[in-house]
């Protein structure tokens, strides 16, 4: 799952950039108004994280501007702004949880969570294909009835895509842009490697090859 965290505090914005890393996300951090709204023209994205005090534009612009254009990203403003008034701004713009600073970066997490099921209309906190199942809080998968397995933050991100969207085929560069942030180097044979480990883990047919096309999981009865 891909993050665009905006914030203007360095040392924030690092923090929760490497946290979102170790919790298997991949993060782009940018740190004002205007590259957020030019990088969401271009880039996709499965969730926002939004600061409200930021340079040029202010947070609450940039989520008018996202809403305004039709765009339903899940979206979740973070800020140390704890007014009424502008928590009340916030969720009536749009914003789909407010997060005050200073926060826990679990709790935070359990919000982005919440937030994805909402969006999804799935109530389940765990992802299911009715043969296959994973839990985003655990990063363990369960392959018919077996015992739970524990998937690196790779791993995880790359089944977590394929179960978001259960029959849907997923290309190479699909399933790269879920997994890998700015800058991050992807070895050519990254993707088939992957669901190799997957596969060895949970069982061959749990990911189908669709030859020339790309990955799916099945969607289940």
């Amino acid at each position: 799952m891909r993050v665009l965290l905006v914030e203007d505090d360095l040392m924030i914005g690092e923090a929760v950039q490497e946290a979102l890393k170790d919790a298997s996300y991949a993060v782009d951090w940018v740190k004002d108004g205007h590259t957020a709204l030019t990088t969401l023209s271009y880039q996709h994205y499965d969730l926002v994280l939004l600061d409200l005090g930021l340079p040029g534009k202010d947070g609450l612009q940039v989520l008018a501007a996202i809403r305004s254009g039709g765009n339903p990203i899940p979206l979740l403003v973070v800020t140390a702004r704890d007014g009424l008034d502008d928590r009340l701004r916030g969720l009536d713009g749009g914003a789909d949880d407010y997060v005050l600073k200073p926060f826990e970066m679990a709790e935070l997490l359990a919000r982005m969570r919440a937030v994805q099921r909402r969006k999804s209309g799935n109530a389940s906190p765990v992802l299911s294909n009715g043969t296959l199942s994973l839990d985003p809080s655990t990063r363990e998968a369960v392959a018919s009835g077996d015992s739970p397995v524990q998937l690196s933050n790779r791993e995880f991100a790359l089944l977590q895509a394929l179960l978001l969207r259960p029959g849907a085929i997923l290309s190479r560069s699909e399933l790269e842009d879920r997994i890998y942030g700015w800058g991050e180097e992807v070895e050519s044979n990254a993707i088939e490697f992957l669901i190799h480990t997957l596969r060895r883990k949970l069982g061959r047919e749990v990911i189908k090859n669709v030859r020339g096309v790309g990955w799916m999981v099945s969607k289940g009865s």
